[in-house]
């Protein structure tokens, strides 16, 4: 695929997709790993709120990978790609009460919105076009990481 950036500009801009990629993969998995075991009082709101998250990653993960492939860098989205490269830490197994899930998705989502406004800077001089979906998309996980903040006081 060719792109209409200079090589310069779409290796910056590739390599930020690529981990934005990444990392809303494992958000979306977390966030799935966590609804699935989550028990406690607030089960049902918690549970609701896990699935907010999913539908969130995997709407922007899938419009990154589209931008990374229009600007000619192919997508990796590969389990092993994504357990090698991603912020988020390990998950605990087994059931987990609500307020460790509430703190997981604390985490998890701090991480990653760290890491997407270093790729929003990195992204403004050669691809604003990008940087404008990572900006997109980090308003929405900023939104979720409130919500769970919230959850949490």
């Amino acid at each position: 695929m060719k792109s209409t950036l200079p090589e310069d500009a779409r290796k910056v801009t590739g390599e930020a997709l690529q981990g934005a990629l990444v990392d809303l993969i494992d958000l979306s998995l977390v966030a799935k790993q966590v609804h699935w075991n989550v028990v406690g009082p607030r089960f049902r709101s918690v549970h609701l709120q896990l699935d907010e998250v999913v539908t969130t990653a995997r709407k922007h993960s899938d419009v990154v990978a589209e931008r990374a492939s229009a600007i000619g860098v192919a997508p990796d989205g590969r389990a092993s790609t994504v357990a090698s490269a991603s912020a988020i830490g390990k998950v605990a197994d087994g059931w987990i009460q609500d307020s460790d899930v509430v703190s997981t998705m604390v985490k998890s989502l701090s991480a990653v919105i760290e890491r997407m406004r270093e790729r929003i800077r990195i992204t403004d001089e050669p691809d604003p076009v990008t940087q404008d979906i990572l900006i997109a998309l980090t308003a929405d996980l900023e939104k979720h990481a409130w919500m769970f903040q919230a959850e949490s006081v």
